[in-house]
């Protein structure tokens, strides 16, 4: 069974932030392929169902980013699922807004929640689906924790709906071709 979690925060407060990008794949893929929603389960809101012909556990981790590793590692402990079937959806600052990044293993890169997943796994060799949000504009007064926390502006939503899209494609092209496939199509493509 594949595992792809989606990174954000729970709450209103954190709804379309940038941080929460990780969640909106997420709902997109379930929107796509689950009969139902998502359940509590885990510590965070879960669905499990089909892509294509794969078993998959939608997951959005509900204990906050930096504690994210908690409801990953139960699922992965549960289901037997070795980190190179779990993905894991996470926005990143040092991508231009909506550009992706697939990636096999590596560090946190200062996102809290890949450090905790990371901490609880053991392991650092899970798949990721990096989101770009870009780096705060010029002249952003506050820190860079204000920015990931901040709503996009209107200017950049279309362009961050077609990101979450190609994201969700993206999962679905490394659950069914693998991730040298998915990483051909989308690594490097220009979203504009």
């Amino acid at each position: 069974m594949w595992i792809i979690a989606g990174l954000g925060n729970p709450g209103r407060r954190y709804e379309k932030t940038r941080h929460n990008v990780g969640f909106e794949v997420v709902d997109e893929l379930v929107r796509r392929h689950m009969q139902s929603g998502l359940r509590t389960k885990f510590g965070g809101e879960a669905a499990t169902g089909l892509v294509g012909t794969t078993k998959v556990l939608l997951l959005k981790p509900m204990e906050f980013m930096n504690k994210s590793g908690f409801a990953v590692q139960r699922a992965t402990q549960f289901h037997d699922t070795d980190p190179e079937h779990l993905l894991v959806i996470h926005d990143e600052l040092d991508l231009p807004p909506a550009r992706l990044r697939l990636k096999s293993g590596g560090g946190h890169g200062g996102n809290n929640g890949l450090r905790s997943i990371i901490e609880q796994l053991g392991s650092r060799d899970f798949l990721r689906i990096r989101v770009g949000i870009g780096k705060p504009a010029a002249g952003f007064e506050g820190a860079g924790a204000d920015h990931v926390l901040s709503p996009f502006d209107s200017r950049e939503i279309p362009e961050m709906q077609d990101a979450i899209n190609r994201a969700a494609d993206a999962a679905e092209a490394i659950v069914a071709l693998g991730m040298t496939v998915a990483m051909n199509d989308f690594n490097g493509v220009n979203p504009n």
